[in-house]
């Protein structure tokens, strides 16, 4: 078998987002005959914790972990916040505009811990890898980020060894959605940039997941940027029919921060209940994962309180069960400079639960085109309250009628078998 070196910091127990991508993948890398290397902290500050992971790897699969410090620590016992607390994923954008406390940590993390807080992490990693790869043979290196430490210990690496490396960019660097709230001095800028640049030019073949991400790396450092997107596993997803819910379900799985609070859609439900009693009696907002709380008081706000279950965490598979039994699957994205380009994991998670999605975004975005390109569900802008409006209205009558179904849809180009395949493909071309 041919090994490949996956460099990640989030992996199992850690949940969310950013450990579905590699953890799905490696599976099927090892039914391609390659053998997956997992390099990861062996005490991440995660944001998020799923154990049930764990059994998700497979035994072929081998793990090799070193400890990394972190300055997390120090902001917790500073602001009072008990040790070992998770933070909220998306926390940059929710203390940035906290009092001078927060506004202080916010600047000292983005001009002191470039790329960011994991940097402590990099030399002790270089140095380990260093020695596991005088003994062992790796055939292809990934980093994945963020963190974007990981590409810099990628790229320590490649100055050393002569092995194909690709990084993987899941989020952008340099315009990943808080960066603007960062507070950056000009320097910190073009440290970041230039070592953005650095990863980029140094990196055998460059991925990011949306088309927008990529034209915008391919403008900043004129290099060709592959496209690899995020995807589902089909097993994931049981063959049998799982009931919908009774009420007129309105769903959201995972994070949900401030950059992604959709204030005209509370609005445009809060007109639809004063208009029908009936819908008012029906409805169900359901959020389940991190929930900022700016977003539940803007629900509140909107008069919607009993209509809102909260659900704080629960294993990936519960979160399946959900989005399956839904009858609608939110999916409001980020009003962030980088929009355009945004496609949350999730989204194909909701593709292949057959509910249909309902996204609050730009209307020309990758999120927008993929929804229509896929026959998956609805696009509306950020501020067409209007729009929102009479279309959950039409979901609902379908709704009332049993009729609220997808139609014919595309979407299994998707699947991370594919997805690890066009992976491979790649490889191929730098070997």
């Amino acid at each position: 078998m041919k090994r490949i070196l996956i460099i990640t910091y989030y992996w199992p127990p850690s949940g969310g987002s950013g450990v579905m991508r590699w953890l799905k993948m490696t599976k099927h890398l090892v039914d391609l005959d390659w053998k997956p290397v997992i390099f990861t902290p062996s005490n991440p500050d995660a944001s998020i914790v799923d154990k049930s992971l764990c059994a998700e790897v497979l035994p072929k699969i081998e793990e090799i972990k070193i400890p990394i410090w972190e300055p997390y620590y120090i902001y917790r016992k500073l602001a009072g916040i008990t040790t070992g607390a998770e933070f909220k994923a998306g926390y940059v954008s929710e203390v940035a505009s906290g009092n001078l406390f927060n506004k202080i940590s916010v600047f000292i993390r983005g001009n002191f811990f470039i790329p960011d807080p994991r940097k402590f992490w990099i030399k002790p990693s270089i140095k380990f890898l260093s020695s596991y790869l005088d003994e062992n043979k790796i055939d292809l290196i990934i980093s994945t980020g963020p963190p974007h430490s990981t590409h810099l210990i990628a790229m320590g690496l490649k100055k050393k060894f002569k092995i194909p490396w690709i990084a993987d960019f899941r989020d952008p660097w340099t315009h990943i959605d808080f960066y603007n709230k960062l507070k950056l001095t000009k320097w910190a800028h073009r440290k970041h940039f230039k070592l953005e640049n650095n990863v980029i030019t140094t990196a055998d073949l460059v991925v990011t997941v949306s088309e927008n991400w990529a034209n915008q790396f391919e403008k900043d450092h004129n290099k060709k940027v592959h496209v690899v997107t995020n995807g589902f596993e089909p097993e994931d997803f049981p063959s049998e029919n799982i009931a919908l819910d009774k009420r007129f379900t309105l769903t959201h799985v995972g994070s949900f921060n401030q950059d992604r609070n959709p204030h005209q859609f509370w609005e445009a439900l809060k007109e639809l209940t004063l208009e029908s009693e009936e819908l008012k009696s029906l409805l169900l907002i359901r959020l389940v994962g991190q929930t900022d709380n700016e977003v539940v008081e803007s629900i509140k706000k909107a008069g919607l309180t009993d209509n809102l279950e909260r659900i704080s965490f629960v294993e990936h598979k519960k979160c399946i069960q959900y989005m399956m039994k839904s009858q609608i699957l939110l999916m409001p994205l980020n009003d962030t400079p980088n929009a355009m380009g945004i496609i949350p994991g999730k989204v194909f998670e909701y593709m292949a639960a057959k509910r249909p999605i309902f996204v609050i975004g730009p209307l020309e975005g990758d999120s927008a085109k993929l929804i229509r390109a896929t026959n998956t569900g609805h696009v509306c802008h950020f501020k067409d309250k209007n729009g929102m409006k009479a279309k959950i209205y039409d979901y609902f009558l379908n709704f009332k009628d049993n009729q609220l179904v997808l139609q014919e849809n595309n979407f299994k180009q998707f699947s991370r078998k594919i997805l690890a395949k066009k992976f491979i493909s790649l490889y191929e071309k730098i070997k």
